[in-house]
């Protein structure tokens, strides 16, 4: 049973025999949550938990000239959330993270919020890395990779969309304990199937948040500066496309293939193609040929 109504806080009494069904997928604590992370100084104004919704991108979207930067909102369920290329997914209630932040970077200028995607995307990678004890790497622009039986799948993802007169809202979904059973594509992945060591969406969610709030005071301070700021070199680090043969499926049909050599200082993927040609990607569908890297 999937609750209909939004709840500020999924700890609340009252019918909460639907919300602990499965015991091994309790709800998040969002008072525990604001008390670690909603403080004086800091990124984050407010934090709201709500049992389900259509997309948490689409409802922050909807009131950002209204709310401060730093607005959080997570979901226990989204009924209509959405990837990149406006791809849609689904996952069982609490069985992942699925929030949102307001970002308002008005001292950056608007050419380098590019970088937003791949700066959470750094977050979300070393965040899970060290509170689940799973290894993770970054598909170029914003896919989170585990490593499930010796393959690689896809866990999460990240969409950067504009907001309002002058915000950004960041999207991120994880699977968490999603079970094989429950996969919806056979390349899909969970940190559980990753045999992560803990699957406590709480400390999983506090150490995203926290690592989004350092990348991005960091990148703020540096005037969105990638390299002055050292997210260029984390995010090369730990992207799984570096080094790979890929194909990249561009908008209006056209395609290029080559060696992923560099992300450059605007974000994008530079390929090289096997007649010497350098050629920088800024949006499209990247897919890493099997067999190579």
């Amino acid at each position: 049973m999937t609750p209909s109504h939004a709840s500020d806080d999924a700890q609340n009494p009252g019918n909460t025999a639907g919300r602990w069904s499965d015991l091994d997928r309790p709800p998040l604590n969002a008072a525990a949550l604001r008390r670690a992370l909603v403080r004086d100084g800091g990124l984050y104004r407010s934090l709201d938990v709500v049992q389900s919704t259509g997309s948490t991108n689409n409802d922050l979207a909807g009131r950002a000239d209204a709310l401060p930067e730093g607005a959080v909102l997570v979901a226990e369920e989204q009924s209509a959330a959405r990837g990149r290329l406006d791809r849609r997914w689904s996952a069982p209630a609490r069985s992942g993270l699925f929030f949102s932040v307001l970002l308002k970077p008005a001292e950056v200028p608007v050419e380098r919020w590019g970088w937003l995607p791949l700066l959470t995307g750094v977050a979300v990678a070393t965040g899970l890395s060290r509170a689940a004890g799973v290894d993770t790497a970054l598909k170029w622009p914003n896919d989170l990779l585990v490593t499930v039986d010796g393959e690689e799948r896809k866990a999460g993802g990240i969409l950067a969309e504009r907001a309002g007169a002058d915000g950004v809202v960041v999207g991120i979904g994880v699977n968490v304990t999603l079970r094989a059973d429950e996969l919806p594509v056979p390349h899909a992945g969970s940190l559980a199937l990753a045999g992560a060591q803990g699957t406590d969406r709480d400390p999983l969610l506090r150490a995203v948040l926290r690592g989004l709030e350092q990348w991005y005071g960091d990148w703020r301070a540096a005037g969105g500066d990638p390299a002055a700021c050292g997210l260029q070199e984390t995010y090369a680090a730990g992207c799984a496309t570096l080094g790979r043969r890929v194909r990249a499926e561009l908008p209006g049909g056209r395609a290029v293939s080559g060696e992923a050599v560099a992300v450059d200082g605007d974000g994008r993927l530079v390929l090289a193609t096997a007649d010497g040609v350098r050629e920088p990607v800024a949006a499209g569908d990247v897919v890493h040929v099997r067999g190579t890297g």
